[in-house]
């Protein structure tokens, strides 16, 4: 599978986050409107591995362009950079694999944000508007030929221009926010859920 090193922190605003990005030389690639549909996976792997990497998948549509990408992730919960492994594949009728996922494995929970994308050389930084969650900052190092090293330094790079060490950081997908919000659960982004 390909791999990426990602952070995710909560932010009040992205206001002080544009000067940063100026500083940093990144470029602003596009603002989208996504939809992401996760449905239930049924774990097939060492269970030990599972409780701290669960495995995702997730069918996302793109509200301007009408594409869809089919995602398969496995990520640590972990408030510091964690490395995602992932498989993604084009969907040309994301209307019609979404009939079928629904009914072969059940949608867990359905995910919508506003997404601006920023990109620095390898890192696609994402700046999203989640649905009753909030601002939060995304950054994904793209491991794309260049070292382990390399894509390290380059991460920590970007985190430090903008000044992410010091952000609220959070470990779990947007979806099990999103579920722990639907079932009565505050979502303290660098702490535990609670129940409110």
């Amino acid at each position: 599978m390909a791999t990426n090193l990602e952070f995710k922190a909560h932010c009040q605003s992205f206001e002080s986050l544009y000067p940063k990005l100026a500083e940093l030389k990144a470029v602003h690639r596009e603002t989208i409107n996504q939809i992401d549909t996760y449905f239930y996976v049924t774990p097939v792997k060492d269970s030990s591995i599972l409780e701290v990497c669960k495995p995702r998948l997730k069918l996302r549509e793109i509200r301007e362009t009408g594409e869809g990408w089919l995602i398969y992730y496995e990520r640590p919960n972990k408030n510091e950079s964690r490395y995602s492994q992932y498989q993604l594949s084009e969907v040309t009728n994301p209307s019609t694999l979404k009939t079928l996922l629904t009914a072969a494995l059940s949608v867990e929970v359905i995910v919508q944000k506003q997404r601006e994308v920023w990109m620095f050389n390898n890192t696609r930084i994402h700046l999203d508007r989640v649905a009753d969650l909030g601002h939060f900052i995304e950054l994904e190092t793209v491991f794309q030929g260049q070292t382990e090293a390399e894509a390290i330094n380059e991460h920590q790079q970007v985190k430090n221009i903008l000044h992410l060490d010091t952000a609220d950081p959070v470990a779990v997908s947007y979806s099990d926010l999103v579920q722990a919000l639907q079932a009565g659960f505050e979502t303290p982004p660098a702490r535990g859920l609670r129940k409110s």
